[in-house]
């Protein structure tokens, strides 16, 4: 069953949060503050932020006041995906070190193969020096893993053909109805852990009458059978929630849905068609 103290072990050996929180469209100040704080108030040790997200301060702030121990908690940031090259990803990853005021982060991630107005064109040559940065930053110690997000079966083959460090994540768009298959099938295969960004469809799911029926059958949440899918799935699912109500409901996924109905989620139609859909993943 797995819990808040449940972990996946990542390709270079470091263990990681089955769950994480993640904090993407949560604002900077109080909000992101107290929606960190509450999260590891309720037991998550996995904090999912982005310096395009805008609140790394308020995350690391969140952490800091809590008290735990640093090498209690695992923290995520990523590198904006405008921001391509050598000393452009080094100059970024530094800002986000001082803004997080944490010593170090646990996995720092390429947000994005291009840049948000750009997405679908190539920047093979731009991403290569971008991840040389990554193996740097990686190898001095101040993140304990890499990775990468939205990256396609091309851009992944790209980075394992130029580059020494095996990436030890791939966050992508991943829910009930939607789950890369191609993607999915590919990273498993050079032992890449899958993180599942938006895996509620932020909140799309819980409009899907075959989910709510099939929660109904387990007494539980629609998003707490989505994201224990997830699970089941081997994919690390990374819930956003800014009430204490929810992020607590997020947590509780101590059961397990049978065989069946997981073959019956597995070939569900998408459960969210009219939410935002990055056509390069499909």
């Amino acid at each position: 069953m797995a819990v808040l103290t449940d972990v996946y072990e990542l390709n270079n050996g470091i263990t990681i949060p089955k769950i994480g929180f993640g904090t993407w469209q949560i604002p900077d100040g109080k909000i992101a503050y107290e929606s960190t704080l509450t999260a590891l108030k309720e037991g998550y040790r996995h904090i999912d932020t982005a310096m395009a997200y805008g609140n790394e301060a308020s995350v690391g702030r969140a952490i800091r006041d809590f008290g735990i121990a640093r090498e209690n908690v695992f923290v995520t940031s990523k590198l904006p995906p405008a921001i391509k090259g050598h000393d452009e990803a080094l100059t970024a990853f530094n800002e986000t070190l001082s803004a997080l005021n944490i010593g170090y982060v646990d996995l720092y991630l390429i947000h994005a193969p291009w840049p948000s107005n750009e997405i679908g064109q190539n920047f093979d040559t731009e991403n290569i020096a971008t991840w040389e940065a990554l193996e740097e930053i990686y190898k001095s110690g101040k993140a304990r893993a890499i990775g990468v997000s939205n990256f396609t079966v091309h851009d992944l083959k790209n980075l394992l053909k130029h580059t020494d460090v095996v990436p030890a994540v791939n966050q992508i768009q991943y829910y009930v109805g939607f789950t890369e298959p191609k993607i999915t099938t590919f990273t498993k295969a050079h032992n890449i852990l899958i993180e599942a960004y938006s895996p509620l469809a932020t909140g799309d799911v819980l409009h899907s009458t075959e989910l709510t029926q099939l929660a109904n059958n387990y007494n539980v949440t629609v998003p707490q059978l989505a994201l224990r899918y997830c699970i089941q799935t081997g994919v690390l699912p990374l819930p956003k929630a800014t009430s204490q109500a929810h992020i607590a409901e997020n947590k509780a996924l101590d059961f397990l849905i049978s065989t069946i109905d997981m073959e019956r989620l597995n070939v569900c139609q998408d459960t969210a068609p009219s939410h935002f859909h990055n056509a390069t993943q499909g």
